[in-house]
């Protein structure tokens, strides 16, 4: 069958050979795989047709290449194969935010009749994620539903999924506050200090995340309050990880409420199309210390 928008895996069945037409689109969520992250068979064949320009990526192998077996059924030869998906590692080599995957092929032949084929659709297994939030004072971390309408129930995300964070304080016996995220580190274990880990904020208050090539992280502007911060941070794992479960800690802190933001008081998105940092308030130059990456002691 052609590719299609429903089948981002196709399978033609030839006479002496498979064509495998893969969409780089290939978990429906608009990112796309690289060809060199895809290979046939147990031999790690490469694709015979792609190019960057392009949305689909094709193989082509003889029935009997790329390390495929013959299975023989009273009714039909099957050979069988598999696509595999295997992500690299893009701009931090710690995380990644594709699962591997690996997508089973079959070509029946009937041993007294004509050939046909037909496309594989798969399936993808979503990881776990857990949030672990430390509670100082009137402090809190929730993990918000898309629209920040509501805390979300779930806590667990399909990697191209985005995680909404709204970090909060109460101010209600204090003078007005103004709420920052200081930083935020993802581990495998509640122990922040435990490794491998990821800073995805840095640096008081850099959403350092939003730097790499795949990903949108970023601040919201503007806050809802001064005590509220939220943040959008897209889904991701550690490399090497079948656990697929994360801890995050974030140190949260607080200015008074007409302190002007400075580089150590601060919330500040990186904007890829200006290829510049810029604060959810305050001016920019208190965000210019994100791109040495020293911004001071916070206290």
């Amino acid at each position: 069958q052609a590719a299609a928008l429903l089948h981002p895996v196709a399978v033609r069945c030839q006479e002496a050979q498979v064509m495998v037409t893969v969409q780089r689109d290939l978990f429906g969520t608009g990112r796309l795989v690289k060809a060199a992250e895809l290979t046939l068979g147990s031999a790690a064949c490469l694709p015979a047709v792609w190019s960057a320009a392009e949305t689909t990526v094709t193989f082509m192998a003889g029935l009997h290449e790329c390390g495929s077996t013959l299975r023989v059924t009273p009714g039909a030869l099957v050979y069988s194969t598999s696509l595999n998906y295997e992500p690299v590692p893009a701009g931090n080599p710690v995380i990644i935010r594709t699962s591997p995957a690996v997508v089973p092929i079959e070509c029946h032949y009937p041993r007294r009749d004509n050939v046909s084929s037909n496309a594989v659709k798969p399936t993808w297994v979503p990881f776990r994620s857990t949030l672990f939030s430390e509670e100082k004072l009137p402090f809190s971390l929730r993990l918000m539903n898309d629209d920040w309408s509501a805390e979300r129930v779930s806590t667990i995300f399909q990697l191209g999924e985005v995680l909404h964070f709204q970090a909060g304080v109460n101010t209600e016996n204090h003078v007005p506050l103004r709420l920052f995220v200081d930083n935020c580190v993802a581990t495998l274990t509640p122990d922040r200090s435990s490794s491998p880990q990821y800073a995805f904020i840095d640096f008081s208050g850099c959403l350092v995340d939003g730097q790499l090539d795949d990903a949108t992280s970023t601040f919201i502007s503007p806050r809802p309050r001064q005590d509220v911060l939220q943040f959008a941070v897209d889904a991701f794992k550690f490399v090497g990880d079948s656990s697929n479960a994360i801890y995050i800690t974030c140190h949260l802190k607080v200015s008074l409420a007409d302190q002007a933001p400075d580089p150590l008081n601060k919330a500040c998105s990186f904007n890829k199309a200006s290829n510049l940092w810029a604060p959810v308030e305050g001016t920019r130059d208190v965000c210019s210390c994100c791109e040495m990456k020293s911004c001071g002691l916070a206290r």
